[in-house]
């Protein structure tokens, strides 16, 4: 017999603690006449404390000698557990599906910089993981409180912003507020529509690749629970920096660094596709083959972004530039 639960997550393990407990108060001690003899199982328990000796003898007596029979098995709450391990796993979409996913779900939000919307072809897309790279003082994090601002007069609780360096600027924010306000509203709205944008932004100091796992992780429950109760209310996740957070764990060539890279990377990509987030991280310009710089964190970073925007700055005339790498 192999592993008769492989991986135990916390829920299915308080989840199947409550049945099986249920099970043997009503039904009293279990004799121990059968054990099972089975070496994987034995050595699960150590891993597992639900797999103690009563609940070996448990399946045994009921004929629950695989995961299949254990799952098949009619017992209160059985259902439940069910629901939570499907509820594990993504549904498989054909092409048509994704084509009217993307159509309906994955939409294009304005940053309020004309050029930068202009080269990403209307604006941030949900779904989408886009990174700004550029040496400093190439406008980076002015593109991302502008989006903060634009995104979050629109729509309410619409960001979250992940400042990793002190970086997030509420004057900035009031002052792209006070030029949208003479344009359009006027000073009689500026107050207004001031406090509405600041209420509409949460930001978050991360100042470590853990926390920043453990913030996203935070996000992504927050986010499936918006999801099952009437939607999302966050529409863009801006990280200003990522590379601050994952180059201090890439020095020394180990492979645990790579992987938290890896990991924070991929859980990014998966909030923008699940919870149709754009995704907005900045990354700092390191230098390259013949002194040419080049975006940080390697080769295996690059395929994360699905857009990779460069920012420049000429210090002469003070103008700025974008193009589009990726």
């Amino acid at each position: 017999m192999d592993i008769i639960i492989p991986k135990i997550t916390k829920t299915l393990e308080q989840q199947l603690t409550r049945v099986y407990s249920a099970h043997k108060a009503s039904n009293g001690s279990f004799t121990s006449s059968l054990l099972f003899h089975t070496p994987p199982l034995k050595s699960v328990e150590r891993e597992h404390s639900i797999l103690d000796s009563d609940f070996q003898i448990f399946c045994s007596n009921h004929g629950i000698f695989t995961v299949v029979d254990f799952g098949s098995f009619d017992m209160k709450g059985m259902d439940e557990i069910r629901h939570i391990v499907h509820g594990m796993h993504q549904p498989w979409l054909n092409g048509l599906e994704l084509l009217n996913d993307a159509r309906q779900n994955k939409r294009m939000i304005s940053t309020g910089c004309e050029r930068i919307d202009t080269v990403l072809g209307g604006g941030l897309r949900a779904g989408f993981v886009v990174e700004l790279v550029g040496p400093s003082s190439s406008g980076k994090t002015q593109v991302c409180l502008q989006a903060a601002a634009n995104i979050a007069s629109q729509h309410p609780g619409g960001v979250v912003f992940l400042d990793t360096g002190n970086s997030f600027s509420p004057r900035r924010i009031a002052d792209f507020i006070s030029q949208s306000c003479r344009r359009f509203r006027g000073m009689e709205g500026h107050r207004k529509s001031l406090d509405k944008v600041m209420s509409n932004i949460s930001c978050i100091r991360v100042f470590d690749i853990f926390t920043l796992l453990d913030v996203l992780h935070q996000l992504e429950s927050k986010l499936k629970h918006e999801m099952e109760t009437g939607g999302c209310s966050v529409r863009i996740l801006v990280v200003d920096s990522i590379s601050s957070l994952i180059t201090p764990v890439l020095g020394g060539g180990g492979p645990n660094g790579h992987a938290l890279m890896v990991s924070a990377g991929v859980l990014l990509k998966k909030l923008a596709y699940e919870y149709n987030l754009c995704v907005l991280v900045t990354n700092h310009m390191v230098g390259g083959d013949g002194g040419h710089p080049k975006p940080a964190l390697g080769e295996s970073w690059k395929s994360i972004p699905h857009v990779r925007l460069l920012l420049s700055r000429d210090q002469e005339s003070n103008t700025y530039s974008v193009s589009k790498l990726k």
